[in-house]
């Protein structure tokens, strides 16, 4: 229960009462609970999906839902996507990417990378039908959180402090192999074969991510596993939405 907690109060802004969760070592043993949160926040979506869905249009439901999405974490995660666009956009050398992350200012890239993300949710999710939105932006919190666990699981931390103090030398293989299989089974669940497919194709994006990440900088930081949640929810919603035109 302490576990779930953490990764309550770290992946999302709701507020829970008491210390249950607040420790270090609580947070160390969180990750295997990013996809039961990531589901649970894709319910509270597709809820909203849902109930939208008999008061307003397609394009300002797949807005609404957009705002949703990105308050979950306080749009933590949005920033994280700015902060990583700039660095690993910005063609310099390691360290100083690095350092151009941790600066709180946001550049061209930033700005251009979450537009782009935001932009892509909301195209994808305003082309879906109203019985195909619900199901798509439950799957997203759940691709995104997944996603965050099999990067801290494949890449090394690039820095001494934060995350890497807290995960560092955590045996995270479990917690992929359940990320892995949870997310192609609830896409079959909620979209049929497509959704199985959907999921798959957001595991390999992640990888793909993964290896990009390594390449460039040989690990990742707290910024970088914030931009692939976001990543990686807009590839889901995008593969949804490529998928379902062709029906």
């Amino acid at each position: 229960m302490k576990g779930f907690l953490a990764a309550l109060r770290f992946l999302t802004v709701f507020p829970f009462p008491g210390k249950w969760g607040t420790q270090g070592s609580d947070l160390g043993r969180s990750v295997g609970w990013f996809p039961w949160v990531g589901l649970a926040l894709g319910a509270v979506a597709a809820a909203a999906a849902w109930g939208l869905s008999h008061v307003a249009p397609p394009l300002v439901i797949a807005a609404l839902l957009c705002l949703v999405l990105a308050g979950f974490s306080g749009a933590m995660h949005l920033d994280g996507l700015a902060d990583a666009a700039d660095g690993l956009l910005s063609g310099r050398a390691g360290h100083e990417v690095l350092a151009i992350m941790k600066d709180s200012r946001v550049g061209a890239m930033g700005v251009v990378a979450v537009v782009s993300v935001l932009l892509v949710k909301f195209a994808a999710l305003g082309s879906l039908g109203a019985e195909r939105v619900w199901p798509t932006v439950w799957l997203m919190p759940l691709a995104g959180r997944c996603a965050m666990v099999l990067q801290l699981a494949w890449l090394p931390y690039l820095r001494p402090e934060g995350l890497g103090a807290v995960f560092g030398g955590r045996r995270l293989l479990w917690p992929a192999v359940e990320a892995i299989v949870l997310l192609p089974v609830a896409g079959w669940m909620l979209l049929g074969p497509a959704g199985a497919v959907i999921a798959v194709v957001a595991v390999a994006a992640t990888g793909l991510l993964a290896i990009c990440y390594h390449r460039r900088l040989g690990g990742a930081t707290g910024d970088m596993y914030g931009a692939t949640c976001e990543v990686i929810e807009a590839t889901l919603a995008l593969s949804a939405a490529i998928c379902f035109a062709q029906a």
